[in-house]
């Protein structure tokens, strides 16, 4: 895990965690509501649980992994997670952790076709160094947090392979301490933005355990 920044006081983080606690635990009780469907004979013909990983956060060095888990016939919960630990040549550096359970409504049938899903999203991070996010001459660490809706496809490619496309959009909150970006540089600063965009983007490869 990477630690937040020193200047970051003890009641700021305690109140992130209780909004982040608060969102997941919403999103578990709809779980909860969707679980207590009637399953029908047919559900047991359906996978329950698979895993997957996203190309695209690997094509940015960052190691990521999701399980999705069958709650009804039309529905799941998928719980993704993301880390990214290095630190490249003249302190450019990525690093990150972040989870994003997504509550998914199935247009047909769970785990095959379209669907739509609801997702809430929390990540700690320090990165800068990387001119293309505007962080070229500056290193941020700080604390995101916020949610978003998705739409997103899943192919059959196998008995046990398919292939994922997601997109998806909402709002984060960032909060950060500013530094220069060389190795120990200044401290700059603190900032915060409101963010409205992409929060999910995916191509994503999965396997069905069971």
């Amino acid at each position: 895990m990477i630690p937040f920044g020193a200047n970051f006081e003890a009641k700021k983080k305690k109140r992130l965690l209780g909004i982040l606690g608060a969102a997941c635990l919403c999103v578990a009780q709809v779980c909860f509501a969707a679980g207590q469907q009637r399953p029908e004979p047919f559900d047991l013909c359906r996978p329950v649980l698979a895993v997957k990983t996203n190309a695209l956060y690997w094509a940015t060095t960052t190691c990521n992994l999701a399980l999705e888990i069958g709650l009804g016939r039309r529905t799941t919960l998928d719980l993704a997670g993301t880390y990214n630990p290095w630190t490249f040549a003249d302190n450019r550096k990525l690093r990150n952790w972040s989870v994003q359970p997504e509550l998914r409504i199935w247009t047909c049938e769970r785990f095959g076709g379209s669907f739509f899903g609801f997702h809430a999203h929390y990540a700690a991070y320090n990165a800068g160094g990387i001119g293309a996010l505007g962080m070229g001459d500056r290193r941020y660490q700080g604390c995101l947090y916020g949610a978003g809706v998705s739409y997103g496809f899943l192919w059959l490619i196998g008995k046990r392979w398919n292939l994922e496309l997601t997109l998806g959009v909402g709002y984060a909150r960032l909060e950060y301490d500013r530094y220069v970006r060389q190795k120990c540089g200044r401290f700059l600063g603190k900032g915060h933005e409101n963010y409205f965009g992409p929060t999910k983007v995916g191509i994503s490869f999965g396997f069905v355990i069971k």
